[in-house]
């Protein structure tokens, strides 16, 4: 008995994903990058106070979380590179 013959439509072997670079950022990035999250901050900072101010304070205490969210990756991307 004859073996059965081989199908030419095998699936295409796909490449690897390419490996993520690990080497840490230099510096001037990471200081340019807490810089951005600061500025982002203070706006979020901004947002909450006024929200405070007139009345709203759901909205006053998603400010604050979002000001502290955006303070605790910038400084994990400033110290962490």
């Amino acid at each position: 008995m004859a073996p059965p013959p081989q199908s030419s439509d095998a699936a295409p072997r796909t490449p690897a994903p390419p490996v993520p670079d690990r080497r840490p950022r230099p510096m001037v990035e990471r200081l340019g990058m807490a810089g951005i999250a600061l500025v982002l901050a203070a706006l979020f900072a901004v947002v909450a106070v006024a929200a405070f101010a007139g009345g709203e304070p759901f909205l006053g205490v998603m400010g604050v979380i979002g000001c502290l969210m955006v303070v605790w990756v910038g400084g994990l991307t400033l110290f962490r590179g």
